[in-house]
């Protein structure tokens, strides 16, 4: 489950303390949590924001198993989150190429003769060991949008051990078709977001079952 915490925080205290029972009830039912928060700030500040996110502080803590992280002030605020990421036994996942449509007003910018995703998917496979599992995986996670199809195979390639965020299939126009060059060697290298077009569907269950089987013939 991956809740987006504006949505929460818009609400005031009553949407944190709604955000806090959803994760719970999530988490109860068996459920992984990727607080899509989208922090990032200095390397103190971004410690904090981990803290609260992810940190392992009992019930002072929010305790998802995974939070979205904006890179974007450079690689100290990584090393922030995976101080404490690591230690509580969550995950990351580092904006690289998102799937909105400004996204390419800075992310496809060069950068020294690439563009700039790529230079953040580096900063992101430099870290993958550092929240290494036991499968072959890591917890050192990257966001990149489905509707861009087009650079998922570059970045696997940068990023091989790194879990995919993708969002972008459905309302975005994203297609799960598109999305076999994201796959790693492990079937659980690719987590797809889908949310209004599962929502709104006239029915969500049989919509999000179809999706499923789409990306399990990716495989």
């Amino acid at each position: 489950m991956k809740p987006q915490l504006a949505c929460f925080g818009r609400l005031g205290p009553p949407g944190w303390e709604a955000l806090g029972e959803t994760v719970n009830a999530a988490q109860d039912a068996g459920l992984l949590v990727i607080a899509d928060g989208k922090r990032g700030d200095v390397p103190h500040t971004a410690s904090v924001y981990a803290e609260s996110l992810v940190g392992s502080g009992g019930g002072e803590t929010l305790g998802a198993d995974a939070t979205t992280v904006n890179p974007l002030m450079g690689g100290d605020v990584l090393d922030a989150f995976i101080d404490v990421a690591g230690p509580a036994g969550a995950g990351l996942f580092v904006l690289v190429r998102t799937s909105n449509p400004g996204a390419g007003d800075l992310l496809d910018l060069d950068a020294d003769g690439v563009p700039l995703f790529e230079r953040i998917a580096g900063l992101v496979a430099e870290r993958e060991g550092r929240l290494a599992g036991e499968q072959g995986l890591s917890g050192m996670g990257a966001v990149v949008g489905a509707t861009e199809p087009r650079h998922l195979a570059r970045l696997r390639e940068l990023m091989p051990q790194s879990i995919f965020l993708i969002p972008g299939v459905g309302a975005q126009g994203g297609q799960a078709a598109d999305l076999g060059p994201a796959l790693g060697a492990h079937p659980a290298s690719i987590l797809v977001a889908a949310s209004r077009s599962i929502a709104g569907a006239p029915d969500p269950a049989e919509a999000a079952e179809e999706l499923r089987a789409e990306l399990w013939r990716l495989n």
